[in-house]
């Protein structure tokens, strides 16, 4: 068993994968969104980004699966098809790069990503036109790079649907219908590449539990509490992830 979970069957390495699914699944609870870009930085420093990235992807899938046939109800089913057309196309050069690159170099441009993110989910800004063809494909393809490499291609799809004119409802159920077809692409892709492995699995069975109870335990706290107060405490979750799951805090953190 220890062989199977690589970096992560010492004791300290399993506490700290635990600690960082129960962290991101507050952030999905009581935000809807942010796991990703508190988990798989974190997770990346222990397990490396190559596995940390599907095993979001597999934790995770069942929370966005349950969402689906409502969502197929109340979405605009074109405007999702005309963005996971971008998708199509950056999901597979995400898992690429992801795959390709030098790993603490793939770190760095995540905790990147992650930093540029939340500035912008932060700064409060939105796209106020009306939803474009091009433009809709192009959000889609930059989300699915993002999504490929790392899981964290929500941002991008917020800040492009929520500024619109589109009604509230149709809004959340279109980016929920949207995550499940870049989780399937995801899934896809990562089975091609070989990057769902009994590892993968192996970590998931360990840290689902967490992530779970961590949603629903955010869940409630959101219905407690005030929603500004919590969207600062995510950004602040997020914040703290991109800084810890650098490679440079790796000696202090984790004696590596």
């Amino acid at each position: 068993m220890p062989d199977l979970l690589g970096p992560a069957a010492s004791p300290s390495g399993l506490a700290f994968l635990i600690v960082a699914a129960l962290a991101a699944g507050l952030a999905r609870g009581f935000s809807g969104f942010g796991a990703a870009m508190i988990f798989v930085p974190l997770a990346s420093s222990v397990v490396g980004p190559v596995v940390a990235a599907p095993l979001l992807l597999v934790v995770d899938g069942a929370t966005t699966f349950a969402l689906i046939p409502r969502a197929l109800r109340l979405a605009d089913r074109r405007d999702v098809a005309t963005m996971a057309l971008g998708a199509a196309v950056g999901v597979p050069a995400g898992i690429w790069l992801l795959t390709r690159a030098e790993p603490d170099a793939i770190r760095w441009a995540i905790v990147v990503v992650v930093v540029l993110l939340l500035a912008l989910l932060v700064s409060g800004w939105r796209y106020r036109g009306r939803p474009k063809a091009p433009l809709t494909v192009l959000v889609g393809a930059v989300s699915g790079a993002f999504s490929g490499a790392a899981q964290i291609g929500g941002p991008p799809v917020v800040a492009y649907w929520l500024g619109g004119t589109t009604p509230p409802l149709t809004v959340r159920a279109n980016i929920v219908l949207y995550f499940a077809a870049t989780s399937i692409l995801s899934v896809t892709g990562y089975l091609a590449g070989g990057l769902i492995t009994l590892q993968v699995l192996a970590l998931a069975v360990i840290a689902a539990p967490t992530y779970a109870l961590g949603v629903w335990i955010g869940g409630r706290m959101f219905r407690l509490a005030d929603e500004r107060t919590f969207r600062r405490i995510c950004y602040a979750m997020i914040a703290v992830a991109a800084v810890i799951g650098a490679p440079a805090f790796d000696p202090v953190l984790r004696g590596g």
